[in-house]
């Protein structure tokens, strides 16, 4: 068994793209392999930089849209770095509108 803190030479355990999934492509803008690893981004509920819109549910609660930020699925890389910073800042979201739509490479840091 490989613990966490060893060393694994394939990396093969990293991300992953579900290309059978019917909502497949769901964020288009993507520049590199799709990472499905946070299909449900763990920021939802936080304040961050990406760029999403806001709906009223059916039981009239402000909620995040974000079918159009790309931030946590571009690349494992880039992807598990982006919400490992974003979760070190944890701020709940204020129901708030997105501060700017976030062109690609540009997220901040």
């Amino acid at each position: 068994m490989v613990r966490p803190s060893e060393k694994v030479a394939t990396g093969f355990y990293r991300g992953l793209t579900n290309g059978q999934c019917e909502f497949l492509p769901c964020h288009p803008g993507v520049d590199r392999e799709f990472n499905c690893l946070f299909c449900y981004c763990p920021l939802v509920f936080l304040k961050c930089p990406g760029s999403y819109k806001t709906f009223e549910d059916k039981n009239g609660l402000t909620r995040k849209d974000c079918s159009g930020c790309t931030l946590p699925h571009d690349g494992y890389e880039r992807s598990w770095k982006f919400i490992q910073l974003w979760l070190g800042k944890l701020q709940p979201w204020d129901g708030g509108p997105s501060r700017r739509d976030v062109p690609a490479g540009t997220e901040e840091s």
